[in-house]
């Protein structure tokens, strides 16, 4: 190591650039080699610098999102089933209605329910720069009903308005309380011009009904449901081949 070696990789320890450093000793070699010259030296240092930093965020960015699952949606097998709405799976892949801040709804029967995408989608949104929030919709009415009892409720919906994308998981499972209503109304309403991905195990006009006021409903679901990209989930269940199997079980034939 030359005395100039030494100082340059003083001085990027000084300013924090351990992308930098990382790959340090690879890059002199290759400039000591000929393979550089000073220009490209440079050039791929501050690349790898960077690199790094974009994957700290990503990694950052993918914690924050509290994911159940990793699922990416390249990885997911539209074969699995012809019933599966491939074409408009893989459109929604574009991040369209990220740019323009328009809600998705995923929805179907629970036994069938598509489970790896409501993950999927946020995930590419995620590698894409975007700040994303997986949550049950119980978990979030609880949360907010915490909020009104300890006087955090705007802290805790600021902290639910701020992303980019917002994903309620299981929305419009059970009758919702006055409260609940009340709390659902402020966050979608807050949210609006950000995106928001809803999945459900019932249809849309369906929901309707779960509310105890229907000009509530009427004021809440209006925008998400008539703006919506709707997708119809209705393929087999994923979650059986996610289960540990066994050599000597036996294929066994779905629901009809």
């Amino acid at each position: 190591m030359t005395v100039i070696d030494a100082a340059l990789r003083e001085s990027l320890k000084a300013l924090r650039l351990s992308g930098m450093l990382e790959t340090l000793d690879a890059r002199l070699a290759q400039a000591h080699g000929g393979e550089l010259c000073h220009l490209d030296f440079l050039q791929v240092l501050c690349q790898d610098e960077i690199t790094r930093r974009e994957t700290v965020a990503f990694q950052r960015r993918l914690q924050r999102a509290k994911f159940e699952q990793q699922v990416t949606l390249e990885e997911f097998d539209f074969t699995a089933s012809s019933k599966l709405p491939a074409a408009q799976i893989r459109d929604l892949g574009a991040l369209r209605w990220l740019h323009a801040g328009e809600p998705v709804i995923l929805f179907g029967p629970v036994r069938r329910r598509q489970d790896p995408h409501r993950p999927a989608l946020g995930h590419l949104a995620v590698r894409q720069g975007a700040h994303v929030r997986f949550a049950k919709n119980s978990r979030i009415l609880a949360d907010l009903a915490g909020g009104h009892a300890d006087r955090t409720w705007e802290k805790r919906i600021r902290e639910l308005i701020r992303p980019d994308v917002l994903i309620l998981n299981d929305f419009a499972m059970r009758q919702l309380s006055a409260a609940q209503a009340d709390d659902i109304y402020e966050l979608v309403s807050e949210r609006q011009g950000r995106s928001l991905i809803i999945t459900s195990n019932r249809a849309p006009s369906d929901w309707y009904p779960l509310f105890p006021n229907p000009v509530v409903a009427e004021s809440l679901l209006d925008r998400p449901i008539n703006t919506s990209h709707q997708v119809i989930m209705n393929g087999p269940s994923y979650r059986p081949n996610k289960r540990p199997k066994n050599p000597t079980d036996r294929p066994v034939e779905p629901l009809a």
